[in-house]
């Protein structure tokens, strides 16, 4: 059973490249392949984690393998909605500044914590819910104006942020800890 979360983060490292065809060569606009295959990934993310909470089956391996895969599409989602000039080139850049800083972030908490990776948190998943239903309906909706479509995915990286701050936080907890032990 343990392996079974470790091989559902695979499987969404391997749907980035799945993604991107699918998103470019959708000649309707509306992406609906692409979306399909952002969807699947997002449940092996829902369902991996289920499975190594439930099960008690979670390993250092899925611990990295699991933000990994969320990184990887998301930074893959961005990219594409930015060259498709769906968003502004900002955004992603924006985006991917932030999540270069959890993962800085998250290897030194893993240095200097016992090779134990933080968990996430209430924030992260709902920052994370928030930006697939957004990046979803910028895909299957083309028709949204641009200033719309900038302010949607300006909020959803705006609560990514606040997500950050949350962890920024866990991280000098962690670290006090640590000093003080």
């Amino acid at each position: 059973m343990k392996s079974i979360p470790n091989i559902l983060s695979i499987l969404r490292i391997l749907l980035v490249p799945l993604f991107i065809i699918a998103f470019f060569n959708d000649a309707s606009g509306i992406r609906a392949y692409a979306v399909l295959v952002y969807g699947v990934a997002a449940l092996s993310d829902v369902l991996d984690g289920y499975i190594a909470r439930k099960y008690k089956a979670a390993t250092n391996l899925g611990k990295f393998l699991d933000p990994l895969g969320d990184k990887l599409m998301m930074l893959s989602v961005l990219v594409c909605l930015s060259i498709g000039g769906v968003i502004p080139v900002w955004a992603a850049l924006v985006a991917g500044v932030k999540e270069a800083l959890m993962a800085a972030g998250g290897c030194v908490i893993y240095k200097r914590s016992g090779a134990e990776f933080l968990p996430s948190n209430a924030l992260g998943k709902a920052s994370a819910v928030v930006f697939f239903v957004v990046c979803a309906a910028l895909m299957l909706f083309g028709g949204i104006p641009g200033h719309w479509a900038t302010a949607l995915i300006s909020a959803a990286i705006g609560l990514m942020f606040v997500a950050l701050a949350s962890y920024i936080k866990t991280y000098i907890s962690v670290i006090g800890k640590k000093g003080r032990s």
